[in-house]
């Protein structure tokens, strides 16, 4: 019995010990890497966008679904002065279709831009990532061919 009082005694103290590294361990990388929501980033990398080619299938059909990402950036519908000082960093997205001079926001967040109705032929979509304010931080452009549809 005092062997069996002993191995359980060293168990509860290796137990306490590992919990008590563990918890050190995320804290350490919490503070390192401000993986929590709750406290704003010290030091925010910078946003990026990145855009896929439109997906085949939808597009031999005349639908144009070009999915994207985004890194170090929220796509929210959070706008006006004070979004600007929301952490980890929020904003929208901007469409422009063949380089006309008006646009769409999007802040719906569902990370794919969908196009229905563009005639035949050659066209270029922009998706661009903004801030609060819509003052562009990053974009890409995607080159495209709306194929004839079979009847």
């Amino acid at each position: 019995m005092k062997t069996f009082t002993k191995t359980l005694a060293a168990i509860a103290i290796g137990t306490a010990l590992a919990t008590g590294c563990y918890a050190e361990t995320v804290l350490a990388h919490q503070a390192q890497t401000a993986t929590t929501p709750f406290l704003p980033l010290a030091n925010e990398a910078a946003p990026k966008l990145i855009v896929d080619a439109p997906l085949a299938e939808p597009l031999a059909r005349g639908a144009v679904l070009i999915p994207y990402r985004t890194e170090n950036f929220r796509i929210l519908p959070v706008f006006g002065p004070g979004a600007d000082l929301v952490s980890p960093r929020v904003g929208h997205v901007h469409v422009t279709i063949d380089d006309l001079p008006w646009h769409w926001a999007d802040a719906g967040n569902t990370n794919t831009v969908v196009v229905v109705g563009l005639p035949v032929g050659e066209h270029s979509i922009r998706i661009e990532i903004a801030g609060p304010d819509h003052k562009v931080i990053a974009g890409e452009t995607v080159t495209l061919i709306v194929p004839v549809q079979a009847h």
